[in-house]
């Protein structure tokens, strides 16, 4: 009696199955416990990953800070360029405007 009934067949397989899912259960486990403890690693190295350099945004805020420095300088003595071009102006005209009169008097 090598041959098995269709029943005898079907258990076969259902034992085979259930032995199969045993298996399948227990690798299930241990990648999950591998997983786990994989994790905080992967963690720790983004953590590490993402540090800023402190340096760099220091040297960025002091050189802004000179650079403002050196342009609120510029705007002060083009203020005082203005300034002193109207006051040439105004000179310059009050000048002109007595050498006119002057000259409608008949000196």
């Amino acid at each position: 009696m090598t041959e098995q009934n269709p029943l005898a067949q079907a258990e076969a397989a259902v034992r085979a199955a259930e032995a199969d899912t045993d298996i399948v259960r227990i690798v299930a486990a241990v990648l999950a416990a591998q997983q786990a403890t994989q994790q905080p690693t992967r963690v720790a190295q983004q953590a590490t990953q993402t540090q800023r350099p402190i340096g760099l945004y220091i040297a960025a805020g002091i050189g802004g800070a000179v650079a403002l420095t050196f342009l609120a300088m510029a705007a002060a003595l083009l203020a005082v360029a203005v300034a002193v071009g109207a006051v040439a102006v105004t000179v310059c005209v009050l000048v002109l405007r007595s050498v006119w009169q002057d000259m409608q008097r008949g000196r």
